[in-house]
C-alpha cells in the first residue's frame, strides 16, 4: 500500500497531490461501477459541454466565466441544461460523470471544481427516481463494504422541521420564521427573505437533527422548486416535488420530478435574474436554448444530481474533500 501522507502546514503550492493514490485508485473503481451499474439499467452515457453560453440563474451560485471571441462562456455549474436539451432531442435516459464549477465553495467539504453524477428518467417520477438512487448507494456501498440495511428513511420537508425545529414551514408566518430562526442562530442577519431563514434553519437545525443514515428529504417549499414541478401533498399543501439525500450526515445528491413546461420555467429564470439584481450578484443571460428545448417537448422525466467527491468521503470514511481529490484549487 503507497500512501502519500500530507501534513496541513504544507505550503499550499507544493507538488503533491492532495489524496493518497489508494484514494486515487479508489476513484476510478467507483467510476467504474457507477458506470456498470447505468449501463446495466441501459442508460446512455453522454457528455455535454462544459463551457456554455448560459449558467445557473439561482442567485446563490457563482458560476466561473471566461471570453471567448468577444462572447461570454461559463462553466457549467451542473450538466443540467444541455442534458435536458438531449431529453427534448429524443436521447432517452442519460447519464453523465463530469467535472462542474461553482466560484464561491472552498472548505472541508467544498472546492470550486468538483465531480458530479447526473442522470436522467423518462418516465420516472421523483419515487422512482429515489428508488433507484436506494439502489446505487447500496450497491456501491456493498462494493466498498460498507454495506446498508433496510429501506432508506424518506421523510417531508415538512416533518423534519416540525421534528427538528417545532414549527410547520409551509404555514409560519415570516415573522414568527424569523424570530425562530435567531433564536437558533443569533449570529444570522436580520435583513433575510423567508427561504433564507428556512435555508439557514434547514443547514444548522434540521439537517443535524437526520442523523448519519441514509434519508430522502423530500416535498421542499414551492419557492424552492427551482426547476422541479409542484403538486399537493397529502393535505393539500403545494409543494416541490424535488428531493435531497443525505448520508454520513452530507447532503449528497437532490432530484427533481422535471418541469416541462416552458412558460413557467421562463417566469422562475425571470424572478432569478430580479432577484440576482437585488443582491448585486453577477448578471446571467437568460438560458434560451434550454427554455426552447422545453418548448419543443421534454418528455416527462425525473433527474438527480449527486456529488461523487463526498460519496467517495462517506465510502472511504475521509474527512475532507481534499482527502480523495487529486488536486484541490489550492494546490491545483
Amino acid at each position: 500500500m503507497i500512501t502519500l501522507a500530507v501534513p496541513d502546514d504544507v505550503d499550499s503550492r507544493g507538488w503533491r497531490p492532495s489524496a493518497s493514490l489508494d484514494a486515487l485508485r479508489a476513484r476510478a473503481h467507483l467510476n467504474q461501477r457507477i458506470r456498470d451499474f447505468f449501463s446495466e439499467r441501459g442508460v446512455l452515457e453522454v457528455e455535454t459541454p462544459l463551457l456554455c453560453s448560459s449558467t445557473a440563474t439561482d442567485p446563490f451560485l457563482t458560476s466561473l466565466s471566461l471570453q471567448w471571441r468577444g462572447c461570454t462562456r461559463y462553466l457549467q455549474t451542473s450538466p443540467e441544461f444541455p442534458m435536458k436539451r438531449l431529453l427534448a432531442a429524443g436521447s432517452g435516459p442519460i447519464f453523465q460523470l463530469c467535472k462542474v464549477f461553482r466560484a464561491d465553495e472552498f472548505g472541508r467539504l467544498h472546492n470550486p471544481e468538483f465531480s458530479m453524477l447526473e442522470w436522467y428518467r423518462p418516465g420516472f417520477s421523483l419515487a422512482d427516481l429515489m428508488d433507484e438512487t436506494e439502489a446505487l448507494i447500496v450497491a456501491l456501498a456493498a462494493v466498498f463494504g460498507r454495506p446498508l440495511s433496510g429501506p432508506f428513511q424518506r421523510v417531508s420537508y415538512r416533518k423534519a422541521f416540525l421534528d427538528a425545529v417545532g414549527v410547520d414551514p409551509l404555514t409560519v408566518s415570516d415573522l414568527q420564521l424569523s424570530v425562530i430562526a435567531r433564536e437558533c442562530v443569533p449570529s444570522a442577519p436580520e435583513e433575510w427573505d423567508r427561504d433564507g431563514w428556512l435555508n439557514l434553519l434547514m443547514a444548522e437545525v434540521v439537517e443535524p437533527h437526520l442523523g448519519n443514515g441514509p434519508v430522502f428529504v423530500w416535498g421542499f417549499p414551492p419557492s424552492q422548486a427551482s426547476l422541479a414541478r409542484c403538486l399537493h401533498d397529502d393535505d393539500g399543501e403545494r409543494v416541490a416535488a424535488r428531493a435531497e439525500f443525505y448520508l454520513g450526515g452530507m447532503e449528497l445528491a437532490n432530484g427533481y420530478d422535471e418541469l416541462t413546461d416552458a412558460q413557467e420555467q421562463r417566469v422562475r429564470f425571470q424572478a432569478d435574474l430580479a432577484q440576482r439584481q437585488c443582491l448585486d450578484a453577477a448578471s446571467v443571460p437568460m438560458p434560451d436554448a434550454l427554455l426552447d428545448a422545453l418548448q419543443a417537448g421534454l418528455p416527462p422525466s425525473a433527474g438527480m444530481a449527486l456529488g461523487v467527491d463526498r460519496l467517495l468521503m462517506w465510502l472511504l470514511d475521509k474527512p475532507r474533500i481534499a482527502d480523495v481529490c487529486s488536486f484541490t484549487a489550492d494546490r491545483a
